[in-house]
This record gives C-alpha cells, sequence and structure tokens, in this order.
C-alpha cells in the first residue's frame, strides 16, 4: 500500500510543480524594453517593450510597477471623434503564439509622478504581472526618442 501511496503523491507533486512551470511569465519573453527620456521635472514617462508569448494559451499582460514612478498604468493611444486620445486598460491581451507591441502611438506602460528624472543611460526597473499572478522583472534602458516637451500627460 505504501508504494502505490508513495507513488500517487510523488506524481501529484511533479504535476503541480510541472504546472507551476507553464505561467504567463515563462511563457512570454520580453524584448527591446526600453523607457522614454523626458525632460528634467517632467511628471510622466513610458516604458515600450515587444512581449513574444512562446505558450500555446493566450495571456495577458494585467498590471505593471516600477519604484521610478508613484503610478504605475497600462494604457493605449485611440482616434476617437478624430483625436488621438490616451487612456488607461485593464489589461494588454498576448495571444498564444504571437507579438505585442507596446510602442509609441499604442499600448504602452504609463510612469506617472516620476520620483527622479530619466536620463539616457540610466535603466528603469519593472515588475511585469500577469493575469496568472505570475510576474516577470524586465530592466527598461532610458532612451531619448524624438523631440522632447515638458508635460507627457
Amino acid at each position: 500500500m505504501f508504494p502505490t501511496r508513495s507513488l500517487i503523491l510523488t506524481l501529484a507533486a511533479t504535476l503541480t510543480c510541472t504546472q507551476a512551470l507553464a505561467d504567463a511569465a515563462g511563457d512570454v519573453q520580453v524584448t527591446t524594453p526600453y523607457a522614454r527620456q523626458v525632460p528634467p521635472g517632467a511628471v510622466a514617462s513610458a516604458a515600450f517593450m515587444e512581449l513574444n508569448n512562446r505558450g500555446h494559451e493566450d495571456h495577458a499582460l494585467v498590471a505593471a510597477a516600477s519604484p521610478a514612478a508613484e503610478v504605475v498604468e497600462l494604457h493605449e493611444h485611440v482616434m476617437k471623434d478624430g483625436m488621438m486620445q490616451m487612456r488607461p486598460v485593464p489589461r494588454i491581451g498576448i495571444p498564444a503564439g504571437a507579438t505585442t507591441r507596446l510602442q509609441p502611438g499604442g499600448y504602452h506602460v504609463m510612469l506617472i509622478h516620476l520620483r527622479q528624472d530619466l536620463a539616457s543611460g540610466q535603466t528603469v526597473p519593472l515588475t511585469l504581472t500577469f493575469e496568472d499572478g505570475s510576474k516577470k522583472a524586465v530592466e527598461a534602458p532610458v532612451r531619448r526618442i524624438g523631440a522632447m516637451t515638458k508635460k507627457m500627460h
């Protein structure tokens, strides 16, 4: 009786470990992360990246955090009534086997109430949270992109 019970417990533990390894953070590869350089004293910036889902199930980015900002939100730009608007979104979908791009003019991670100036050469630590609660740490180099303005939001 013990060998059978021991075998069942071993199989259950193995399945649990396998399921724990097959999480969204493990399936989603983050490439080309960067944060936008902003002028000294600016209150907001944004981070961009590509989210490559190498898994067989759809996933979603549902939150982000960073010590560089008091508030971090997921945002998108949308055209509404002929005007480009930015708005927060509850999640950013990452379909199985596909890449979701966070880029200027589209989805992005908004960094609000910056705790420090963001200058080229620095990195911004980000923690991405996925729909299953798994997390992935990302280092986003700060880059200068096009003309900079005093206010971004």
